[in-house]
Parts: C-alpha cells; structure tokens; sequence
C-alpha cells in the first residue's frame, strides 16, 4: 500500500445515501500507480443486491431537492467550490497517484474542476421559462424548466474530478439527485469528492458515488426506470452500447465520447504561435485527452520549418513520475494504453511512416517517449484512430479544400484547431470544419462558460456553459386560459 491512506480524503466503501457503507458483495477493484504499478487501495465493488437501496435513496434526494430554492442549490455549489479548493493539495495528490500526471497539471484539474461548482452555482439563478402569447388575447403559454430527475454518470479516469464535476453541477443546479461511477483505473478521486461532499449540508442520496463492475452497473443505470438521465463520457464504442441499451426506455442521454482532432498549419500561419499551440495541445496529460490534437496537417512549403522548431520544444520536455517533479510526460494510464501506441506507431513505420525522433518506450515505467513521425497517409490507422498518448504524426498538404478534406476525414467530430494569418480564411475554415469545438490561432477550447461536445460520432449533447444546464431540465408547456 502507500501513504495515500494518511489522508482524510481516502475511502474504500461506496458513498451512499450520505455515508460510507459496505457492499453485500466480496469483489474488489484493486487501484494502481501507473508510474510503478504499486498497489494503492483495494476499492469495495457495489452488488446488484445494493441497487435498490440507492434508488430509494436517490428519490427521496430528488423529491426534496426539486422543490428547494434557486439561492439555496447556489449556496450549495458555492460551498462544494470552497471546499474542494481548501482540499486542493490532498486532491492533487490522490489525482496524481492513481491517474499519474504530474501535480502541477492536477492542481490545474482542480481549479478547472471547482470553476464547474461556482459557474453552475449563478446559473442555478438563471433557469428561466417563457411566456408564449396563445391564439387570443385571453390565452398564454407558460414554457417551464423542471429537472429531469435521477440522473446516473459514467466518468472517465483522463479527468477524475473535473469530469464528474462538469456533469454534477449543472445537476444539482437544475434540481436533480445523481449516482456516479467513476472509471475503476481511478476511483479514489471520486470518493475524495465524496468525503468533500459529506461536510457539506445536502439532502442524503442527492450525489452517490459508486464502484463495481462496469458492465454490471452500466446494465443498471439504462434499464432502471427511475433513472430519468444517463450522461457518459468514455470511448464512442462504449457510448454506442449505452445509447442502445437506454433505446428500450427512451432515457435522456447525453455523450461525450472520442475524437480524432486535426491541427492544421496553412502556410501564412504564425509559425511560432502554431509550434507553442501544438506542444501545448498535444502534450497536455501526456496526450491522454479527447481534444488532444491527433493528426498533424501542414503546408508543404513550411513542413520543415515547423518540423524542427516541433522538434527542439520537444527535446525540453520533461519525462518522469507525476509525484516526483513538474513533467510534461508521466507514465500511462495502463498497459494496454501503451501497447496500443507501440502499435500504432510500428504499425505505421512498417507503412512507411518516417521516424523524426522518439518511437520507443522511456526507461521509467509505462512511459512513451515524445515521438515525432512524418509522412503519415489517410489509410494507416495512427490517422484514423485517436493515439491518445504523445505521437505527434505529420501530414503534409498542398491547398485550402485538401486540409479540408483530410481533417474531415473522420468519424470523429469534437474538436479542431488550425493557424492562420489570413482573416477571410478564418471564417471559411472554421465553417467548412465539421466538429464541435474549434480553435482558431488557440488551442485553449474547454472553458467553464463555453459549450463543450462534438457533432458526429463524438457524441450528444453539450457540458459547460449555459447550454449544459439544459441536458438536466425538461422544457413544460402549460397552455392557461385566462
């Protein structure tokens, strides 16, 4: 074990209806640090027989917590906000440990992740309905904002907290009770939120957090029917069987799921600004994000000029464990992760992908290090899947229409970003790019105000922002005769 379980923060059990309990079945999901593969904390799986209780649980949350107050769920998310930012330093630690980014980057997460609370803690004061003039002068339409009801989440491990947090506030904002499975390669940080939240005054069952088997729990979230909302972020291959599953019972869904991100570089691009964008675009959690950029598309007339200026920021990234230093590359989520860009990488050389630097794994565990190929072609699968790690693959292009027409070239559709000087170009880029979410001259597209989702196989719905309230309140017309 490690000196993870001095902290306060740590738990083992599931956080239901208000407390920690023990669950009626023997299973459990053993947690470990990427960077050594030490054994961290044996997690208690929830059994089916437990299902029940946390619906009981999760009703009474929600009947309660329907009818209370604009100011007093803003009171709520404001005081969820101070104390995850008073626990930042045991947060980033526990993130750290069990996800293996570095602490500053969790730190970052943190921050990004308590924003959430306080954002969604004004909004709750603003769900606001219409008043519709009917047909004649004694008629109105009452348009009116209601929760949805139980809402069930499914969060990935790349993001532990900020993840939940982007879904769980504008629920608790909107009136809604939720039940959270966190990703089982990274339970601990959910349950430290647990902790957080159970020093906060809230109705018992409002937020549940619980761990098990996925599969299992995943049947239960879109069968059960009180559960009124399923919201998952995860891989488009799991997202297609939630969507199917919940088909049966038409439950509200929302999907955050994969992307497949081009970063474009036209020829009168700052190239400076374009090499600074990339670095932080790709290298952000050693790759391991859904707007990672993934395909690099560049003019041929400055493909060697961006190129070596890639490659000398490159060498002065930092390779090492999260928890021993401020590094840009830490260990991998799991093997699995790794043998996948092994794969894809090799895959590719053998395809007659060329070698700029790196392709081989770091001497630290579980670690990739920076790798640059050149002359990756549409048909090899490094440009048609997500690496989801720190490869940055080059493709060159002649015009405007064929950048287009490559960064289209996908299923995907979350996020996109290209450079450029040209004003006209802007505009006509940014529309012809079929995603979601879009940088132009930044990289920097997820913010607490802005809308975030994609369009495509990249999912349903939008988080953040004033639009992702909406995924929690059913829209009620109430036709009224005067």
């Amino acid at each position: 074990m490690n000196s993870i379980h001095q902290s306060p923060l740590v738990h083992t059990q599931n956080f239901i209806g208000g407390q920690w309990q023990s669950s009626k079945s023997d299973q459990k999901i053993e947690v470990r640090n990427p960077a050594d593969q030490s054994l961290l904390a044996e997690i208690e799986c929830i059994s089916s027989k437990d299902y029940e209780s946390i619906i009981v649980y999760a009703q009474a949350a929600f009947d309660q917590w329907k009818i209370s107050s604009a100011p007093d769920r803003s009171k709520l998310l404001t005081a969820l906000h101070q104390k995850i930012l008073q626990h930042q330093n045991e947060l980033a630690h526990i993130i750290t440990l069990e996800q293996g980014k570095s602490i500053a980057q969790s730190l970052g997460e943190i921050r990004y992740a308590a924003d959430f609370c306080l954002w969604y803690a004004e909004e709750a004061k603003r769900i606001y309905g219409d008043v519709i003039d009917g047909p004649s002068y004694q008629e109105k339409f009452l348009v009116l904002r209601a929760p949805v009801g139980i809402c069930a989440a499914i969060t990935p491990w790349n993001f532990p907290l900020a993840m939940i947090t982007r879904k769980l506030a504008p629920a608790i904002a909107a009136g809604c009770s939720m039940i959270i499975k966190p990703s089982e390669e990274t339970p601990l940080t959910a349950l430290a939120l647990g902790e957080i939240l159970s020093q906060i005054a809230m109705p018992k069952g409002l937020v549940q957090i619980i761990n098990g088997n996925p599969q299992d729990i995943g049947e239960f979230f879109c069968s059960h029917p009180a559960i009124s909302k399923l919201t998952f972020t995860g891989s488009t291959e799991v997202g297609k069987l939630l969507m199917k599953q919940c088909a049966s019972s038409v439950k509200n869904i929302s999907l955050e799921l994969g992307g497949n991100a081009p970063f474009i570089v036209f020829e009168d691009a700052d190239l400076d600004r374009a090499v600074e964008g990339a670095m932080s675009s790709k290298f952000r959690n050693t790759g391991q994000t859904c707007i990672c950029s993934n395909r690099f598309l560049i003019h041929k007339n400055i493909l060697d000029a961006f190129v070596e200026k890639m490659k000398r920021k490159m060498k002065d990234l930092r390779v090492g464990k999260g928890i021993e230093g401020d590094h840009d590359i830490c260990p991998l989520i799991n093997a699995s992760a790794m043998n996948k860009i092994q794969n894809l990488v090799r895959e590719a050389v053998d395809q007659g992908a060329q070698v700029l630097m790196g392709a081989e794994p770091s001497s630290q565990s579980q670690t990739y290090v920076p790798t640059m190929l050149k002359n990756i072609q549409p048909n090899m699968n490094i440009f048609k899947q997500e690496i989801f790690g720190p490869v940055v693959a080059i493709t060159s292009f002649e015009t405007e229409a064929q950048a287009i027409a490559l960064a289209n070239q996908t299923h995907y559709g979350l996020a996109a970003y290209f450079y450029t000087e040209n004003f006209s170009r802007s505009f006509r880029v940014a529309q012809a790019l079929e995603y979601g979410m879009i940088g132009v001259n930044k990289v920097a597209v997820s913010y607490t105000a802005a809308p975030f989702g994609g369009v495509k196989q990249s999912g349903l719905g939008r988080e953040g922002s004033k639009f992702g309230l909406d995924e929690y309140v059913e829209k009620k017309s109430v036709a009224l005769a005067i």
